[in-house]
């Protein structure tokens, strides 16, 4: 669960065995990639999970060095999504949710589903989401740094009362 120190950002599709595996494996290594890996929490379900990763996604983010075969699909959960900073939603309604009353930055990339496609349109589907999650993470850079900056006048507010009061 996100806390105060930490961002979290969910991707949702229906069956959590494409778009939001791909996304969620390329959303880790950026933020790894930024030193954001203790800064942002990733997640990945589905409102209806397959039983297995589709296994032309295995294959074509194992082509780009990135290894999801261990991975297994997993239902949305309400309740993590309210701990959300990001939502982002490809080819599912979280309408029913209800993302506004938590004050969610939702957004839906409109990404064909990978299922049945041909391994070409697989791997454009997996080069399209690797260039969304980075201009995402630049955002995600931004708002780590805000972050930080609260957290660090924060501690030099609390030092100054400490001080003031141990005189």
């Amino acid at each position: 669960m996100a806390t105060k120190e930490t961002l979290r950002v969910d991707f949702l599709c229906v069956e959590n065995a494409g778009r939001s595996q791909m996304a969620a494996a390329f959303a880790e290594r950026e933020g790894s990639e930024r030193g954001l890996e203790d800064v942002v929490e990733v997640h990945s379900a589905g409102t209806r999970p397959a039983d297995e990763v589709h296994e032309s996604v295995v294959e074509a983010m194992d082509e780009v060095g990135i290894d999801i075969s261990d991975r297994e699909p997993k239902w949305v959960v309400v309740e993590d999504l309210e701990h959300s900073h990001f939502v982002i939603t490809m080819g599912c309604t979280i309408n029913e949710f209800h993302p506004s009353t938590y004050g969610v930055e939702h957004r839906e990339w409109g990404l064909r589903d990978p299922e049945g496609e041909d391994f070409e349109t697989v791997r454009e589907i997996r080069d399209e989401l690797d260039r969304r999650v980075t201009e995402l993470f630049d955002e995600i850079e931004d708002v780590a740094r805000d972050l930080e900056t609260k957290r660090s006048l924060s501690e030099r507010v609390t030092e100054t009362i400490k001080n003031a009061l141990s005189f």
